[in-house]
């Protein structure tokens, strides 16, 4: 018999031998635990028979007798007290353990929103290249999703969920190495296999390719935009600021890295730029430092990762952070303080990490893993605790983009499906806008 079945078994007969023992003076004598619930007058006053001793046969004058008699009268108002907790215990329902922690997460727990297990919406995307360098999927403030399929590039209008091919570019330039809309989401920016950038006016009706960027020798991976500053990066392990509105449109370069360029994320103020490449390194750099004339070094170089280092995302709710995910021989994801430099904190999260993207309505952190589930994990900040796992690809989840109001996330992975998500909430959940921390003077570039 277990310890389950003897406790069911002899606990009744307990309870009710308790219920029925009858409070008489021959058990008022017995042992109790609780000495801090002991009223040690009464057992007194009980165990002497209900008298009080006199120290002399004199007569008691009338006041001694009325406290005499007050005197028995509030021992007995307490003698319900006597086997009762001073404090009675809580139900079986609602014993928790008392630490705070505990408490905290039981918090924690109740207050945790639903988040759909499955994808929304699963799109085919055939010839999706299987490339961890690369960043091939966006979502502009157009509300439309860009996707590099092989030498295509195709736009999905999510207001109405059509479909249109935009581009495609013969075997000599492609395929597509990376796709990237401007701030406003009228321009597209497609990096090709070949070097070039090509700038599309994507507007309805008059989509048309309005410029091509040279100046990098190899394939251009990564691209960002800092307004009118196109930004991009390639395997030549350079980086090249383009302001894309004049002729010579090479305004900034910068140099710290020795191999191919995976990703780049400016901050929200344009003054910073992150940076990582496959050489496992991660630079800060800062747009003053950047110019046509000269090569300037980094404001930071951090050398803690141990593989190649794509996914980049700037926290929405402290200007001065960054958070950092390595390959698969890395597995972690770091957050950085880019005034400073320091590593604030390193979580392993057991799987290659391809993206990253923070929740703009709370402090919480998705991010995209390999091998060996592929699942989407999203984690509350600062504590990275796991809030959920969402499977659903069944290969490396290598791009993710976030939707302009910040609560669809669409994921594009190797198994050549392109999922949409539900993961940060809805808009009619109304939820207080996170104020953006300014660190002073953040965009001065600090002394080392």
């Amino acid at each position: 018999m277990d310890a389950g079945s003897r406790y069911n078994k002899f606990r009744p007969p307990l309870v009710n031998q308790m219920s029925h023992k009858k409070r008489t003076r021959e058990n008022l004598d017995r042992f109790i635990p609780n000495r801090s619930a002991m009223d040690f007058d009464y057992a007194h006053y009980m165990l002497s028979g209900g008298k009080v001793k006199k120290e002399h046969y004199g007569v008691n004058s009338p006041s001694k007798e009325a406290y005499s008699k007050q005197l028995a009268e509030i021992f007995n108002m307490n003698r319900t007290r006597i086997l009762a907790f001073k404090n009675k215990p809580p139900h079986s329902a609602e014993r928790v353990s008392e630490s705070p922690s505990s408490i905290q997460q039981s918090k924690t727990i109740k207050k945790r929103r639903y988040i759909p297990q499955s994808s929304e919406r699963t799109l085919d995307a055939p010839d999706i290249l299987d490339d961890f360098y690369l960043n091939l999927l966006d979502w502009g403030s157009n509300n439309i999703l860009a996707i590099a399929l092989g030498n295509s590039v195709y736009l999905w209008d999510a207001s109405d969920e059509s479909a249109t091919e935009l581009l495609t570019v013969d075997d000599d330039f492609g395929p597509v190495t990376a796709v990237s809309w401007s701030p406003d989401g009228r321009h597209l920016a497609v990096g090709l296999n070949n070097s070039h950038v090509q700038l599309w006016n994507t507007l309805q009706g008059s989509c048309r390719l309005l410029r091509t960027l040279r100046g990098h020798s190899l394939r251009v991976g990564s691209l960002d935009w800092n307004e009118n500053i196109l930004t991009t990066g390639g395997m030549d392990s350079m980086i090249i600021n383009n302001d894309v509105r004049v002729r010579s449109h090479i305004v900034g370069t910068y140099r710290g890295h020795n191999q191919e360029i995976c990703g780049l994320k400016w901050s929200a103020s344009g003054q910073q730029l992150a940076s990582g490449g496959n050489d496992n390194l991660v630079h800060i750099w800062s747009i003053s430092m950047g110019s046509a004339n000269s090569t300037h070094q980094w404001v930071h170089r951090m050398t803690d990762h141990t593989a190649a280092v794509k996914a980049l995302s700037w926290c929405p709710f402290q200007s001065n952070m960054v958070a950092s995910g390595g390959g698969v021989g890395d597995q972690c994801i770091k957050f950085w303080n880019t005034n400073t430099g320091a590593c604030l904190n390193s979580v392993n999260t057991g799987s290659q990490v391809c993206s990253l993207l923070w929740n703009r309505h709370d402090r919480e952190l998705l991010s995209s893993h390999g091998f060996t589930d592929n699942q989407l994990t999203v984690w509350k900040y600062p504590s990275m605790m796991k809030i959920s796992e969402l499977l659903g690809h069944t290969s490396r989840v290598l791009y993710m983009a976030q939707s302009p109001d910040g609560y669809t996330v669409a994921t594009a992975a190797a198994d050549e499906t392109l999922r949409l998500w539900n993961v940060f909430g809805s808009p009619k959940e109304t939820k207080p806008v996170l104020k953006r921390k300014l660190e002073p003077f953040f965009d001065l570039a600090q002394i080392r």
